[in-house]
């Protein structure tokens, strides 16, 4: 961008409202865009057996794409283009077509076996393994770094290096681990785990974890992170805090219903229906909703200023609370 300091953080904006037209082109072949800085997502539904349609259309749109980033000077990274054919297990293994292709400006791109989406790892059945244990792999890595060095920190600084390099890789975007399955997070659970030794000073077998973990250190279990993540992001929607994107699927019983419900009284949302279990309750419209029922009736009311948030701490707290005593009298 011409007359803007380098690296300044107008560059993004900028960028972003000079290809804002792009929108226009993308809707006309009845795909979806999502921007984030210069990184673009087109996204397409189409059932089983319009497989070959689809991709004949998906080239369609990325063409047109080129030729307008070719006025606009600029020019589209073939190198750098992905592209995923997601779907559950039993729909991919059920395709005609086992290795797709896409053609675009005369390069053959065969479909990914997975990409990299804002440091998430998206493979074609949506699982999260991979994501997972990449993240757990760097965090581990960062760990044994610190371990060398631990002698030499006072706990303050421990706890300091923790946060910056360890805690901020267990929560980035950890809300696409709503419902997961207990085998996934506790691969992110061990991390902390072994962050708690690492700030203590203790090793793998030494006693008292959970006096460590919820005690002292007052750290949230994975689930209990996701869970008030979800909560924050439903406050925030409620507020007008949000992008749209999320807002729209936060929707409040009373906004909809037309008869006095006691659920609407009760600042209850709106779960939408799904098929599909194991992609249904991930959703960000069934996710949400069920994490805010977590929380009491006194404690829903958005207009109270940060009270939920704080809720939401106190009451998974105790939750972590009561199932440690329960640990102990077992």
């Amino acid at each position: 961008m011409c007359s803007v300091p380098h690296g300044s953080i107008l560059v993004l904006l900028l960028f972003v409202l000079y290809v804002a037209d792009l929108v226009n082109v993308v809707e006309k072949h009845g795909l979806r865009l999502y921007v984030y800085a210069d990184d673009s997502q087109l996204t397409l539904h189409f059932r089983r057996d319009e497989v070959g349609a689809s991709i004949e259309r998906l080239e369609r749109c990325i063409d047109d794409v080129d030729q307008w980033m070719s006025t606009k000077r600029l020019m589209l990274n073939v190198d750098r283009t992905e592209w995923l054919l997601v779907g559950s297990r039993h729909s991919l293994s059920s395709l005609n077509i086992t290795r797709p292709v896409l053609q675009v400006g005369g390069n053959t791109i065969a479909a990914s076996d997975h990409v990299r989406l804002l440091e998430d790892d998206i493979v074609p059945d949506l699982s999260l393994d991979q994501h997972v244990t990449n993240v757990s792999a760097s965090c581990f890595y960062r760990l044994r770094q610190m371990r060398r060095i631990r002698r030499s920190l006072d706990n303050h600084s421990a706890i300091t290096l923790v946060h910056a390099l360890v805690s901020t890789g267990v929560d980035y975007c950890n809300s696409v681990l709503a419902a997961a399955p207990k085998m996934t997070t506790d691969k992110l659970q061990h991390v902390l785990n072994a962050a708690a030794r690492v700030v203590s000073n203790t090793y793998k077998f030494d006693r008292s974890l959970l006096q460590l973990l919820h005690g002292d250190l007052h750290w949230l279990d994975v689930p209990d992170r996701v869970a008030f993540k979800l909560i924050v992001t439903v406050y925030r929607c409620l507020n007008d805090r949000a992008p749209n994107y999320l807002s729209n699927h936060v929707i409040p019983v009373s906004a909809v219903s037309r008869q006095r419900l006691r659920s609407a009284q009760q600042n209850t949302l709106v779960v939408q229906c799904y098929r599909l279990t194991a992609y249904g309750r991930r959703a960000f419209s069934v996710a949400r909703p069920t994490a805010w029922y977590t929380l009491p009736v006194a404690f829903r009311d958005p207009t109270i200023s940060d009270t939920c948030c704080k809720a939401a701490c106190n009451m998974i707290d105790l939750s972590i609370y009561q199932r440690d005593n329960e640990m102990i009298c077992m």
